[in-house]
């Protein structure tokens, strides 16, 4: 039987995820405003899933809050098997290695494991779910954070190669922060 929306966020309460800042709020806030965004862009449970824990053993970037790998049969039998694989995708990506694939047109779609430098071949769709996520977390965060100038030309490769809503969300974003013509300036677009 699938997870309730009260027992995931329990979950974090449970770690204290709930305590831990994050882009002028909570990480628990974000996570859910990520949870909720993937479900407006009409995404599947299991991505829904993914994009609430996108973060949940660390980023590369985010690591005020890390539950460790042990730990990891617990957040599968929590949220799913491809929900959890996508989850720790985005967590331990290299993301040097996300942003070369997404410029590739077809497969393999390879990321690598910026702890053990272990090479992920994930299929197509993964692939682009991994960039929803990836994509979805930083839309979510930026007008808090108005750090619109990090990764600038990867988030927009990502956003152009999703297109339909990722392109649109993105888009509005940067309009909202006022700044569209800067990045589109930015990117030679």
């Amino acid at each position: 039987m699938a997870p309730t929306f009260k027992e995931l966020t329990d979950f974090f309460v449970s770690v204290g995820a709930d305590k831990v800042p994050h882009t002028e709020g909570i990480y628990l806030a974000h996570a859910i405003g990520v949870y909720n965004d993937l479900k407006s862009w009409g995404c599947d449970e299991d991505v829904c899933r993914a994009g609430l824990f996108h973060s949940v053993y660390g980023t590369e970037h985010f690591q005020k809050f890390t539950l460790p790998l042990e730990r990891r049969g617990e957040v599968r039998e929590l949220i799913g098997e491809r929900a959890e694989r996508l989850a720790f995708a985005n967590c331990l990506m290299d993301r040097s290695t996300l942003d070369a694939s997404a410029r590739q047109s077809e497969p393999p779609y390879v990321i690598r494991n910026r702890v053990t430098g272990e090479q992920i071949e994930l299929s197509e769709q993964d692939f682009d779910d991994l960039c929803t996520i990836h994509l979805c977390d930083w839309i979510e965060q930026i007008p808090r954070s108005k750090a619109w100038e990090y990764r600038t030309e990867a988030y927009g490769q990502l956003a152009t190669r999703l297109g339909g809503v990722a392109l649109k969300n993105y888009k509005r974003v940067l309009e909202e922060l006022g700044v569209a013509d800067r990045v589109a300036a930015a990117r030679g677009a």
